[in-house]
């Protein structure tokens, strides 16, 4: 049976000028604009690099594309400029005057806690830096993900369901970010066994317990899927070993 009618679209490598890429740019999340595309990739041509090795730099973590069109047409733009600036031609940036780009305040992290505890305005700096702060609690789940990935194996086979699987996930990244922001040194991988047992070291800081317990609440009292009592004792459970391990693998202690 034909698939043409099911086609994707033609990708075409052209640049269609420094207005559309500027607004392709912000809407994945790029901090960058034409100009300074333009020059990253000048400087990658003089010293023979390719585009693979610039267009990552144009983005802080993965880019944000609200549907596959406009993730398209981005790299339509990218590639096409690219094109431009390896073989020579000269680029026009001037499409007539715009106003600039409002710039973003940039959010501060909350101060270290190192080499003390947290106290209770650390956490609450804390949690309202990665509520506001879309780069940083990017940055900080990909770190979580990638360092805890034996603990997230663990909290995968404990037989939650949908909800209690995502609420127990997400109190346990904050934890973590908060840990990472506080804790210069940083966090080692906490071993998956820490599930399946109580531990046998001082627990963590109240106020670290008091932001679970404060959280569990929430999701107990939620309007859309409260967890039930039996599946919220366990998540209690899994999240307070689970602090209690992250607590005991910060580094240089």
């Amino acid at each position: 049976m034909s698939r043409s009618k099911n086609r994707a679209p033609d990708f075409v490598r052209q640049f269609e000028g420094a207005q559309t890429l500027d607004g392709l740019l912000e809407l994945a999340g790029s901090p960058c604009d034409t100009a300074d595309v333009l020059e990253r990739m000048r400087e990658a041509r003089a010293e023979g690099a390719d585009h693979t090795e610039v267009i990552p730099t144009l983005f802080d973590g993965e880019p944000r594309f609200q549907d596959p069109d406009l993730a398209r047409r981005l790299y339509q733009n990218l590639l096409g400029l690219w094109d431009l600036v390896q073989e020579g031609k000269e680029v026009r940036l001037d499409d007539g005057p715009r106003p600039p780009r409002p710039k973003k305040e940039r959010l501060q992290p909350p101060a270290p806690f190192h080499p003390g505890e947290p106290t209770g305005e650390f956490v609450e700096a804390a949690w309202r830096y990665l509520e506001d702060d879309d780069k940083a609690r990017t940055r900080l789940m990909h770190a979580y993900e990638n360092r805890q990935d034996s603990l997230l194996g663990a909290l995968d086979a404990a037989g939650l369901t949908d909800e209690g699987y995502g609420v127990a996930r997400h109190l346990l990244f904050e934890l973590h970010a908060m840990l990472e922001l506080g804790w210069p040194p940083g966090l080692s991988a906490v071993d998956a066994r820490a599930l399946d047992r109580e531990p046998d070291a001082p627990p963590a800081p109240d106020t670290l317990q008091e932001y679970v317990t404060e959280a569990l609440f929430e999701a107990e009292q939620d309007e859309e899927h409260p967890l039930a009592p039996e599946e919220l004792a366990q998540v209690r459970t899994l999240v307070r070993r689970g602090l209690a391990a992250l607590w005991r693998a910060r580094k240089g202690r």
